[in-house]
């Protein structure tokens, strides 16, 4: 039975949005392409009608779960959201999580198109006005890319950090716990 072209795209959508919760879950070695399309519900043999290699889909589940972290975000209240994601919840379920904090030391060793998709993805949401606590009035000054970077950065290593230790760990959640009180001090100071 041949397969319509509106029905390929969405079996590429569907094997891009598999693919971007299972590796943030697993990491991208921990995903093989026969797993991926079995939980995408099809053949090993179909990857290869949709995509050139494994790093090409990486490069683009990498960008569709960076798109879906950002529009999680989008329209939330910084504090509030800082809130969530500097949390327990946010840091126990990767697979539902922000593809930065699950995914980025995974990046670094992979092929540039991978590097080039996170690049993109980063600065994109850098440049997003929820990240800014000058909201409604926009700080788009270099020193607000600046404080913006720095909320990313200390958000997205916190609960890299957190996720590192042994679940039951106490310091698990004391990391957790810091970093959000400091990072919402710093949003209060402001």
């Amino acid at each position: 039975m041949k397969v319509t072209k509106a029905q390929a795209q969405a079996n590429r959508a569907h094997i891009v949005e598999t693919a971007s919760t299972l590796f943030r879950e697993r990491g991208y070695d921990g995903v093989g392409v026969a797993d991926l399309m079995a939980a995408a519900g099809f053949t090993h043999g179909g990857f290869y009608k949709h995509f050139g290699s494994k790093a090409d889909l990486m490069a683009e589940a990498s960008a569709c779960g960076l798109a879906q972290s950002a529009d999680a975000a989008a329209g939330m209240e910084l504090a509030d959201f800082l809130s969530y994601y500097i949390s327990r919840e946010h840091r126990d379920n990767p697979g539902q999580g922000c593809t930065m904090a699950a995914l980025c030391a995974d990046a670094a060793r992979q092929p540039a198109s991978v590097k080039a998709a996170f690049a993109a993805g980063i600065d994109a949401q850098v440049d997003r006005p929820a990240l800014d606590d000058a909201q409604p009035g926009v700080d788009v000054s270099p020193d607000g890319r600046v404080r913006r970077i720095a909320l990313m950065a200390m958000a997205v290593g916190a609960v890299v950090l957190s996720r590192s230790c042994p679940d039951d760990a106490p310091l698990a959640d004391e990391i957790l716990d810091i970093c959000r009180a400091d990072v919402l001090a710093r949003l209060a100071a402001r």
